[in-house]
Order: C-alpha cells, then sequence, then structure tokens
C-alpha cells in the first residue's frame, strides 16, 4: 500500500468518525428538547448509550480495539437511533432519526473503507433499525420505504466515491513509485560517477603520480618514497562517498604537505579561521590544494607560493593559491592532462562548488576555490576573476544549481490526482442523484409547483451544467474561470427558481427535488478551491430558500425545527464532503508527498551505499593484482627504485593508470584517445613513438577497449628507445598492434604482465612475439556487422 493510499484511508476512517459522531450528538441533543417530559428517560435510555459508544468509537481512533468490539458499537449506535422514533414522537423526531442514521450509515462506509463487508453490514443494520422504529411509531400504516430506498442510493455513492478517490490515490502511488524509481537510479548513477571521479583523482594524485616518478628514475635521493607509497596504499583503501558532519577547513589547510628534501614548496599562509563547512567540499578543497601545491613543485620553477583562506559576507568560502612560476595558458593543457580538469576543476564539480585557474606564461598562476552558502543565488556563485585580461586565461567549472523542487512536484501530482477523483465523485454524485432522487420527485409533484414549467427549465439547466463541467473534466481540463462563474451562477438561480415557485409547506420535503442536489453541483465546480468558497456557496443557497419560506409566510417553530434537521442532513453533509476534500488536498497529499520523499531518500542512500560499496571492492579488487604489489614493495623496502625491473613495471602500471583515466573523457574516437594516454607516458620515459590509425573508427565497448589496449602497455612500458603503434578497423575486426625496439627481458613477466596473453573477452585474441631485443604484441576484437557495431 502506497503512502497516498494509506493516508487517504486513515483521513476518511477519522473523518467518518467524527461525522457521525457530531451529527449523533447534535440529532441527540436536539431529541432530548423535543421530546415530551415523561419521554425523556426511556429518550435518554437510549440516546445517551449512543452517544457513549460514539465517544468510545473516538477515543479508539489513538488506541485501537478489537474489530468486533468496534463493530458492535456501531451496530449500537445506529440500532438506539432507530428505536428512538417512538420514544421522541412527531414530524420533527422522524426527520431527525431519518438524518442521524442515514448520515451514520453513510459515515460506516468511510470508517469501514478497508472492510467493505463490515460497512454493508452496518447499512443494513441502519436501514432495519428505522423500518423498525417507523413500525413501532406508526403501526397502523405500512412503511415508508422512500427514506430506506434514498439512504441505500446515498450508501452506494459513498462506497463508491471512496473506490474512485483510492484509485486515483493508488495511480498517484503508483506513477510517484515509476518516477521515484527512475530518479533513485540517476542518483545513483551520478552517486556513482562522482566517486568514480573522486577516485580518479585520488589515484592521479597518489598511486599514478609515485610509480611515474618511479618510472622515470629522476631523483638521486629516494627517501621520500616508502613513506609515501604507504600513504597511497592508505588513501587507496579509504571508502569515497560517505563524508558526513562539517570541517574546519582552516585547520585542513594547516596540513598541506609542503613535499621534502628538495621538491618542497615553502606556503605563506593567510588564514581566517575557522571556517566550517561540510565536509565534502571541505576534502575537495583540500584535495585539490595538495595537487596544486605538487604542481608548482613539478612545473612552476619556483619553490614558494602563497595559500590564502577566507569567508566571503555572502558565506561563501574562498581559497586562493598563488606562485610566482614561469605561468602557462589553461587553454592550451590537453584534455588529458587530470591535475587539473580531475583533481581541482572535477572535484569541486562534484560538490557543486567552483575552482578556476588563471595564468599566463611569465606571470604565475594563481588558483582559486569557492564553495558557495546553498541559499545564495547561483548566479552569484560563479567566480569572477579580476586581471584576466591582457592575455591572461581562466579556466572555470562552473556548477549547475542544486534540483530542490522534487518533494514538491511529488505533492503537487499527488494533489492533482486526489482533485480528480474528487471531482469525479462529485460529478457521479450530481448525475446519480439528479437522474434517481430528484428526476422521480419532479414528475410526481408536478401539480404542486407554480408554474410547472420553471422547475422543468431549472432541472434541465442542472443537467447542461453537469454535461459542461464534465466535459472539461472527462477530458483531463480544468473548468476555465469564466465558464465556472457562469455555472455557479446557474445553479443559484435553478436554487431561486424551485425555492420561489414551491409552496412554502413542501420546502426541503418530498416535492423540493433541487434543495439537496444544487450543493452537489457546487461541490463538483469549486472542489479546487478552498472550503470557505463552497461555504459561502451554500450559504447563499440556504439564504434563498430561507428568504422564499419567509417570503411566503413566516414559518412555526415546529416548521423551522424540521427545516433546519432538513437543512443538516443535507447541506451539513455536503458541507463534511467538502472540508473532507479540502482536508485530502491540503493535508495528506502534501504528507503523502513528504513521506513519499523520505522513503525515496533512505531507499536512494541504500541503494548508493551498496553500489559504492560493491564499486570500491571491485576497483580495489582490479588494483591488487599489480599495482597494490608494488605500493607494498616500495613501501617497505622490497623494491628497490634503482631496481630496472621495478622501474619498468611502475611505467606499465602508470600507462594503464592513463588509460583508466582517459575512459571517462567524451570524444569521437576512445579507443585512440586511451591509446594515446599510453603513448604519452612512454614518451615521458624518453621513448620515441610512432602511431599510425588505418580505416574509419566505431564504436568498441569499454571492456573491450581495456583488452585491446593493455598489451600495447605492457610493451610501450618496458620499451627502452622506439616502438611503433598501428589501429587497423575493417568491417569484422579491429586491430591494435605494437612493434617496441629494444624492448626489456621479462624477468617477471607473471607478475608484471598478467594479462598479455589471456583475454577476458572471447571475441578478443593476442599474440605477442620476441626477437632478440624487439617485441611485436597485437590484439584483434572479431564481431559480426550484424550486432551492431559500427565498423564500415
Amino acid at each position: 500500500m502506497g503512502n497516498s493510499e494509506r493516508l487517504v484511508n486513515r483521513t476518511v476512517e477519522r473523518y467518518g468518525v467524527w461525522l457521525r459522531s457530531a451529527v449523533v450528538l447534535l440529532c441527540g441533543a436536539l431529541g432530548l428538547v423535543w421530546a415530551d417530559a415523561s419521554d425523556v428517560p426511556r429518550a435518554l435510555a437510549l440516546l445517551a448509550p449512543a452517544v457513549l459508544a460514539c465517544g468510545v468509537r473516538l477515543r479508539a481512533l489513538r488506541r485501537p480495539l478489537p474489530l468486533a468490539l468496534i463493530w458492535t458499537l456501531d451496530a449500537a449506535v445506529v440500532t438506539l437511533l432507530g428505536l428512538a422514533r417512538p420514544v421522541l414522537g412527531g414530524e420533527g423526531a422522524n426527520a431527525m432519526v431519518e438524518v442521524a442514521v442515514g448520515i451514520s450509515v453513510i459515515a460506516f462506509q468511510f470508517e469501514w473503507a478497508r472492510r467493505p463487508a463490515a460497512g454493508a453490514a452496518l447499512a443494513v443494520v441502519g436501514g432495519v433499525a428505522c423500518v423498525l422504529g417507523d413500525l413501532l411509531s406508526s403501526p397502523a400504516h405500512d412503511p415508508d420505504v422512500v427514506p430506506l430506498v434514498r439512504m441505500l442510493i446515498q450508501v452506494g455513492l459513498a462506497r463508491a466515491g471512496y473506490l474512485i478517490v483510492r484509485a486515483r490515490a493508488r495511480a498517484a502511488d503508483r506513477s510517484a513509485a515509476v518516477r521515484a524509481a527512475l530518479r533513485r537510479e540517476a542518483d545513483v548513477a551520478a552517486a556513482r560517477r562522482a566517486t568514480e571521479r573522486e577516485y580518479l583523482a585520488t589515484l592521479h594524485d597518489t598511486a599514478s603520480a609515485t610509480l611515474l616518478m618511479v618510472s622515470q628514475g629522476d631523483s638521486r635521493d629516494w627517501a621520500w618514497l616508502p613513506p609515501r607509497a604507504r600513504q597511497d596504499l592508505e588513501a587507496l583503501s579509504a571508502m569515497p562517498g560517505f563524508e558526513t558532519g562539517s570541517v574546519d577547513l582552516a585547520a585542513l589547510l594547516s596540513c598541506v604537505p609542503e613535499g621534502e628534501g628538495p621538491t618542497r614548496v615553502r606556503l605563506t599562509t593567510h588564514i581566517e579561521g575557522p571556517l566550517a563547512i561540510p565536509s565534502g567540499p571541505g576534502l575537495a578543497i583540500f584535495n585539490g590544494v595538495r595537487e596544486a601545491v605538487t604542481n608548482v613543485s613539478r612545473h612552476s620553477g619556483v619553490r614558494e607560493a602563497e595559500l590564502r583562506a577566507w569567508r566571503e559576507e555572502s558565506d561563501g568560502v574562498v581559497v586562493e593559491l598563488s606562485d610566482a612560476g614561469r605561468g602557462f595558458d589553461p587553454d592550451s593543457v590537453p584534455m588529458h592532462r587530470r591535475g587539473i580538469s580531475g583533481s581541482i576543476i572535477g572535484r569541486m564539480r562534484a560538490v557543486e562548488g567552483t575552482a578556476s585557474i588563471t595564468s599566463r606564461p611569465g606571470a604565475g598562476t594563481r588558483v582559486r576555490w569557492r564553495w558557495p552558502d546553498q541559499d545564495q543565488d547561483q548566479d552569484q556563485d560563479r567566480d569572477r576573476e579580476p586581471g584576466t585580461g591582457e592575455g591572461g586565461r581562466a579556466a572555470e567549472a562552473p556548477c549547475p544549481p542544486r534540483a530542490q523542487a522534487q518533494q514538491t512536484a511529488a505533492v503537487r501530482f499527488i494533489r492533482g490526482q486526489l482533485l480528480y477523483g474528487a471531482q469525479l465523485v462529485a460529478l457521479l454524485i450530481c448525475l446519480v442523484w439528479q437522474f434517481t432522487i430528484s428526476l422521480r420527485r419532479l414528475l410526481a409533484h408536478q401539480d404542486v409547483y407554480h408554474p410547472a414549467w420553471a422547475q422543468t427549465a431549472a432541472f434541465v439547466c442542472l443537467v447542461a451544467v453537469a454535461v459542461t463541467g464534465g466535459a472539461h473534466l472527462l477530458r483531463g481540463r480544468r473548468i476555465p474561470p469564466g465558464v465556472r462563474g457562469w455555472c455557479l451562477g446557474a445553479v443559484l438561480a435553478v436554487s431561486a427558481v424551485s425555492a420561489y415557485t414551491l409552496p412554502p409547506d413542501h420546502a426541503t420535503g418530498p416535492a423540493d427535488w433541487a434543495f439537496g442536489v444544487v450543493g452537489w453541483h457546487a461541490l463538483f465546480l469549486l472542489a479546487d478551491l478552498r472550503v470557505r468558497m463552497y461555504a459561502a456557496f451554500l450559504g447563499a443557497h440556504i439564504g434563498i430558500n430561507a428568504a422564499a419560506v419567509v417570503w411566503h409566510g413566516a414559518p412555526t417553530a415546529a416548521e423551522a425545527a424540521v427545516l433546519g434537521i432538513a437543512t443538516v442532513g443535507s447541506c451539513g453533509l455536503q458541507l463534511a464532503i467538502g472540508v473532507l476534500m479540502t482536508h485530502l488536498l491540503r493535508d495528506t497529499a502534501p504528507a503523502a508527498g513528504s513521506a513519499a520523499a523520505r522513503e525515496e531518500e533512505l531507499r536512494t542512500r541504500e541503494r548508493i551505499h551498496e553500489h559504492l560499496q560493491s564499486d570500491h571492492k571491485e576497483r580495489y579488487r582490479a588494483l591488487t593484482a599489480t599495482t597494490v604489489p608494488l605500493l607494498v614493495g616500495l613501501g617497505h623496502g622490497v623494491l628497490s627504485p634503482y631496481d630496472e625491473e621495478v622501474r619498468l613495471r611502475c611505467g606499465v602500471e602508470g600507462a594503464r593508470m592513463r588509460r583508466l583515466f582517459a575512459e571517462g573523457d567524451a570524444v569521437a574516437d576512445p579507443l585512440l584517445n586511451e591509446l594515446r594516454a599510453c603513448v604519452e607516458v612512454a614518451e615521458h620515459q624518453g621513448v620515441t613513438v610512432s602511431l599510425a590509425v588505418r580505416g574509419r573508427p566505431g564504436e568498441v565497448p569499454v571492456g573491450v577497449r581495456r583488452e585491446l589496449i593493455d598489451p600495447v602497455a605492457v610493451t610501450l612500458g618496458r620499451t627502452r628507445s622506439t616502438a611503433r603503434v598501428t589501429v587497423v578497423w575493417t568491417p569484422a575486426a579491429v586491430r591494435v598492434s605494437v612493434v617496441g625496439v629494444d624492448c626489456a627481458d621479462d624477468r617477471t613477466e607473471a607478475a608484471a604482465v598478467p594479462s598479455q596473453n589471456r583475454a577476458a573477452d572471447p571475441h578478443v585474441s593476442v599474440v605477442r612475439t620476441r626477437r632478440g631485443e624487439s617485441v611485436w604484441a597485437e590484439a584483434s576484437w572479431s564481431r559480426s556487422v550484424s550486432s551492431g557495431v559500427d565498423l564500415p
């Protein structure tokens, strides 16, 4: 059962109990007032238990009682009310009992909505009680079956109305569940992508950088390597994506590593702390600053930098790192260079912040991170860098605004469904009531009306109003304000015509077909507005009829009492239904939307946690075959960076990681893009690489690309002088080959290249041949053209 249906059931149940209890209390009080003094004790003996049973039923809303006991109490209420008719006596007592029992059996359909058999049985008990009371009060006359038929029609309409509203609530729940599932999958995918970006950025800043430095052998003092390798292992084993709470960014920035030995960067810090921000943005800024300091050490040509951090007046936090080094053109940085795009800009984009790099050759570099207050306008969140003219370049990654309207949209959708159901219910009541009870009364009392044609015209006018409103509703359109205004005016005109062409002694009686049906037409037209608008209409309707009665002559006290009871039985019930509809639209729909949003958030968090755990285990498992053993050996001194074989293995792993970084690039030819990432690593090792491509590129799955490129990365990583890489596209296959000249011997081939001669994809084959110092390796992928892959 969905949230909407559950809350609708609870609302209608509580509504039914309160409505019935209020009517029983009111009618019981009026009955005691009207009863003769000698009949008061007997009336109390019947009405007091009924009122007490209603009180127990109200208390059961908070403290549930056994269903059998509740059903017995409800049956006792209508039975005692029906038997009170002969005790109270008089026409007023008959009207009062009919109203009390009639509204009670209607309310039972709401109270026992989830158990229709119990509700129907209570309706039968109420009908039998009315018939029995009628027989006891008038033994010489046959029982009047018209009120009983009217009561059964009302019970059927009440049950049908509940089923319609429940059906719309179920439709809202189903649609909301589908939308929630789609949003949940999108959120899970976004979280996985964000975590993957953070993982790749961490891999770039830690293991990749360490292994590439080892492979290049550009350091004489390797004392820094063991602790860094151990730190890299800790970073790779940490589970990203579950940072909660807040951190002091000032404290984090004071721990930014400056490096050791000749690579150390002396930081001059000016931090206005404390700077409390959520931990996600705080860690993203800290990791970005750490990578930027590393870039200063590697590329700027200086060993000094300035780090500043402060809080803006708009509660945004700004961090700035600047140096006076050689500078560069940010627009000239290739896409596959991950230090800026992934570690700095990508991290801030993931946490909805901004990062910008301002630099130009010979003028130093300034990197700025900004995390804004989420309540500020997103247009003000963009970092506006001064002084980027005169050849300066700024590379910025503004964050798109976060969507905050999911719960509001859910509430609006549920409210729309419930409104549509409520209008259908009101339209159904209008048509059924008008063409059964009202039509019978109109045809049976033509001789009473003066003139009769006016009453017939009023009846036709109400039919036209129902048809007009129903046409808009069934086409899924709202009734235009102009059409609604004309229809309400027509309904009030029908009320006036019916009241002033009816003798006063027939007002609200069997001949008054319009008094009880006009309110349902107005409810249908005003269902989407607040209940006070409907109450105002009912007040106007009652005022028109009261004025007509007074215009014909002031009624007696008994007549006025009967008119009042009839008004409560018809207009009071209609107003109560209007209040119920307003409660469903104004209270139940928001509550259902909020509950659905909370449940969706919980399910989304659980799914994200589940997938992130699985992804993390899979990523770490992939590293345990090659990268982790290297870092463990370097961290504990088992492997020496002076050993050529160790440096070659580090170069191979560095090439594999660079290929992994290139997987997420949005390029036309992913295979060639990932190959170039491996080629670039080899060129940094001093290898001269030529790359040739033949044929028209097509689509290759990511798993196949990994199988095709891995032998090339291994061979390039072990080549010392020159290599030639060739990619050949044919209609039936893709072949990637490499020839490495002066290639190192595979002394530890099993550990260094575990996947070179076997492929996970059965359509991928790998061939590797060595001739002296040269190695030729080729990986090919064969697949039919009918498989949907675009191979020309």
